[in-house]
């Protein structure tokens, strides 16, 4: 249930919070396994946990979708090794050497061939949109991976206009200002990692973990780089890495909050992935709040 990573976008006109609605337009495109002859399929399933029947689970201002994604691995080695002999044969056939555009065509051919014996991977990617907020945050790393997600919505939505949360040009001056310790957001410390990269072409790159950030070691680098990752800190709630992108890395909530509902036990499943929703929603409005009037005030 708690979220690893996030996307970051804001929706800027209000969902249909319908249930049956909204159950209807997912369930159009829910997830099914790949055919043997497919090789990615993608689909709504359930979000929360799978004994509950739904493709949308709300609770108070909470409403969260995941999207399923099978891929049918077949390893490059494999399909070299598979290749190599067609294409001799198809050149002595032909008698001359095969076109790129002809090996690529022979390789596509035999991939359909190898799809049927080919093992399936399968990813969830969970989003929660904050009603209140109007945010949708996509727990992943991947940008691809997120607007895979948004696609999806949007196909079962009709549309869904969202753009990023964080402004990528005003994030990049205040990491540069924040790594300084100057206009920290509200709430939040420097963490202990950073990544800084040369602008010039080659983009020369330097990273510090577990590192002392004020340390004039870190701090001479400002001068010739910029700012592309930096962790930040907020008091017994979250730490993140957030980057020049805009998104989120290695999100973590301490101990004493994520363990609020351990009382609760698990008796009541459902119960307490409820209860650990709507705390990590919270968390994530006090976290997210100061960051972006920080970042917006600039």
């Amino acid at each position: 249930m708690w979220f690893k990573n996030l996307r970051l976008y804001q929706v800027t006109e209000n969902l249909n919070t319908d249930q049956d609605q909204l159950e209807q337009a997912l369930a159009a495109f829910k997830f099914t396994p790949c055919t043997s002859q497919e090789a990615i399929k993608m689909g709504f399933t359930s979000p929360l946990h799978p004994s509950l029947k739904q493709y949308c689970h709300q609770t108070n201002d909470v409403m969260l979708f995941a999207v399923k994604r099978q891929e049918k691995v077949l390893p490059g080695s494999v399909v070299n090794e598979e290749l190599a002999p067609k294409i001799d044969a198809m050149e002595q056939e032909k008698g001359r050497p095969l076109s790129r555009k002809e090996k690529q065509a022979l390789k596509e051919e035999l991939i359909q061939t190898l799809l049927p014996r080919a093992f399936s991977k399968s990813s969830v990617t969970t989003a929660l949109y904050d009603k209140q907020q109007g945010w949708l945050l996509v727990d992943t790393s991947s940008a691809s991976r997120a607007e895979e997600l948004l696609a999806l919505l949007r196909k079962a939505f009709g549309s869904l206009p969202a753009m990023p949360l964080l402004d990528n040009h005003q994030l990049n001056q205040q990491l540069h200002f924040w790594l300084q310790g100057k206009e920290l957001p509200e709430g939040f410390q420097l963490g202990a990692e950073a990544e800084l990269k040369a602008p010039d072409e080659e983009g020369a790159k330097v990273r510090f973990i577990n590192h002392l950030l004020s340390a004039d070691e870190v701090q001479s680098h400002l001068q010739d780089k910029l700012v592309t990752k930096l962790a930040l800190e907020q008091d017994e709630k979250v730490t993140f890495l957030i980057c020049e992108d805009g998104s989120i890395k290695r999100l973590k909530f301490h101990d004493l909050l994520s363990g609020s509902n351990e009382e609760m036990g698990w008796d009541d499943v459902i119960g307490r992935l409820d209860a650990d929703l709507l705390l990590m929603t919270d968390a994530l409005r006090h976290a997210l709040l100061p960051l972006k009037a920080n970042i917006s005030a600039q």
